[in-house]
């Protein structure tokens, strides 16, 4: 309980931090971030290359985040909830081999619920992440998936996903999946897994809980070869429904 009223008391400045954020953003996006460029290059104003232990060169993710958005009043934590700490600042550059892309926009994507209580499913892959109520998708309650057909074969190194940020919450039992079987029958990979009750019936994970933001959650898969993306949920601290704004897969056409 202790530590359930200590995260609250650092979660109660949300809004504070938001608009900080929100005036990072518009400077990025009037300039770009001179700090930034400065790492980014030698002495000699030449450009630092990064490489992977294998000698590829790496890039930044081409990762465009939405604006920062909250309104209405903070929430408490969950219950035992095992969360992340509050990180101050935006998200590091996540790195990956030259060439990465965003290979989920306008993908097709399915559901255990094809028919949603508000929206629809292809608005996941269109690009739109903003906290409006017109990007989100609404799915019916309980443990709910959405899935995106990459259409081919992908290394993927990482998958962001945003369910709602327009107020702060916390999506419950959050769990990505990748696979080549379009059933998830075979072949089946977990990359992330915050259910600590196993309430979704796939087991229980190692992942903390978090609070949706405008940056998403950023899913670290270290190159996994699949090219079905399938992403659970089971409502939220704000609605029982399952809330969906976009899904992006970064990766490339396995060679």
């Amino acid at each position: 309980m202790k530590n359930n009223e200590i995260l609250n008391k650092r979660y109660a400045n949300m809004k504070q931090i938001a608009l900080v954020m929100l005036v990072v953003a518009g400077m990025v996006w009037l300039g770009g971030s001179a700090v930034a460029a400065e790492e980014s290059e030698g002495n000699d104003g030449q450009k630092a290359s990064a490489k992977s232990d294998s000698g590829e060169e790496l890039a930044p993710i081409p990762l465009e985040l939405p604006m920062p958005v909250f309104t209405g009043t903070e929430i408490d934590i969950p219950t035992g909830a095992k969360m992340e700490e509050p990180r101050e600042g935006p998200r590091p550059d996540f790195m990956a081999p030259v060439g990465t892309e965003n290979v989920a926009f306008e993908k097709k994507v399915t559901s255990s619920d094809m028919n949603p209580v508000y929206g629809d499913l292809e608005q996941i892959t269109d690009g739109d992440k903003e906290a409006y109520d017109t990007s989100y998708v609404e799915l019916k309650k309980g443990p709910q998936w959405v899935q995106v057909d990459l259409g081919d074969n992908y290394e993927i190194y990482a998958i962001v996903m945003w369910h709602s940020h327009n107020v702060p919450q916390v999506a419950k039992d959050v769990i990505v999946q990748v696979s080549n079987d379009p059933d998830f029958v075979e072949g089946v990979k977990t990359l992330f897994n915050n259910d600590q009750d196993n309430s979704s019936g796939l087991g229980i994970g190692k992942g903390l809980g978090y609070f949706e933001s405008h940056e998403g959650k950023l899913v670290d898969a270290k190159g996994v070869k699949a090219r079905y993306v399938r992403c659970w949920s089971n409502g939220s601290t704000y609605t029982a429904l399952n809330r969906w704004t976009e899904i992006e897969v970064y990766g490339k056409p396995v060679k």
